[in-house]
């Protein structure tokens, strides 16, 4: 058996690996993802992309390993999902409808941000090692937690979730998830966003920022590069808060390195130098010297762990 296929199913499209079973990626390519589709024929879909590319090299279902799923919401050991964001298929098994299309695969699936730390520790930041604890910093902090190899997930699939950490009790606004004091509030492009404007409106230092009406994280970033006084003040909040909260993951599964992927990991090593630093700060002695990096695979994160599921 060759081949594996890693897919990452995301809200507007659908990123599709094609490994070889060593895990080297042969080719990649995006199909959008149709809302309009029921689970089980946005699986088909899926299906008929995987045996066409081995049409493609003259080769047969046996010629392949299985396919690994990524997917925006918690799966079970089962293989089955209660529900997913941003996309509403419903409660389905997918390895039982998948495996349907594509009879004598091995199909596995896994929440995308696992898949994403999983990716790290196969080809990416992680290579050599046996752990790691994976954030991603984007619209939302996602979290994944590989130990020994293995993905942990916990009993209902949550394991990981470490955006939704509480590192602020005296906080007033609620989180997307309906608590109060979330990393995410702090630490997701929205959340940085969030904050600097309260700093902006407690403040009247200067700031490149001050009388837009709307600026992105990456503005905020950019301001704080350029010495901005305002947007630095918000940017140690969200490290702070992160670093604070990594101390609490590191003592829990104290693993080999902490990996940071995300949109806003783009921001390169400023951000993990200052959440190290904060870190530090917090963490128990026999985790401070944990390393803080930045992921190295990018938006190949997902379908490479997702491929790794099926060959590990």
């Amino acid at each position: 058996m060759k081949y594996v296929f890693g897919v990452d199913v995301g809200g507007t499209f659908i990123k599709m690996g094609f490994f070889d079973s060593e895990g080297t990626l042969i080719d990649k390519w995006e199909i959008p993802s149709d809302k309009n589709l029921s689970g089980a024929q946005f699986l088909s879909r899926i299906a008929e992309d995987v045996k066409s590319r081995l049409a493609r090299e003259n080769a047969a279902l046996s010629d392949c390993m299985g396919v690994g799923l990524a997917v925006p919401g918690p799966v079970l050991p089962d293989g089955s999902m209660p529900r997913l964001t941003n996309l509403d298929w419903g409660s389905l098994n997918v390895r039982e409808v998948l495996s349907e299309s594509l009879p004598g695969l091995r199909v596995e699936a896994a929440n995308d941000a696992n898949a994403a730390a999983l990716g790290e520790l196969w080809k990416g930041a992680g290579q050599g090692r046996q752990s790691l604890v994976m954030v991603t910093l984007g619209t939302g902090v996602g979290g994944g937690v590989v130990l020994d190899g293995k993905i942990l997930t916990g009993v209902t699939g949550a394991g990981g979730e470490i955006g939704h950490i509480i590192v602020n009790e005296a906080e007033t606004d609620s989180c997307g998830c309906g608590l109060k004091g979330c990393i995410e509030q702090y630490a997701a492009a929205p959340g940085l966003i969030r904050v600097t404007k309260q700093r902006l409106a407690e403040s009247t230092a200067p700031s490149v920022l001050r009388g837009r009406a709307d600026f992105s994280a990456k503005d905020v970033m950019d301001a704080v590069k350029d010495g901005d006084v305002v947007a630095d003040e918000a940017f140690q909040i969200m490290c702070r808060m992160l670093g604070k909260a990594l101390a609490g993951v590191a003592v829990t599964v104290n693993p080999d390195l902490f990996v940071i992927g995300g949109g806003l990991s783009k921001a390169g090593s400023i951000i993990t130098d200052t959440v190290s630093r904060y870190y530090a700060n917090f963490a128990f002695y026999a985790v401070r010297e944990t390393p803080i990096v930045l992921a190295t695979l990018g938006n190949d994160g997902g379908i490479c762990g997702a491929a790794r599921l099926v060959c590990a």
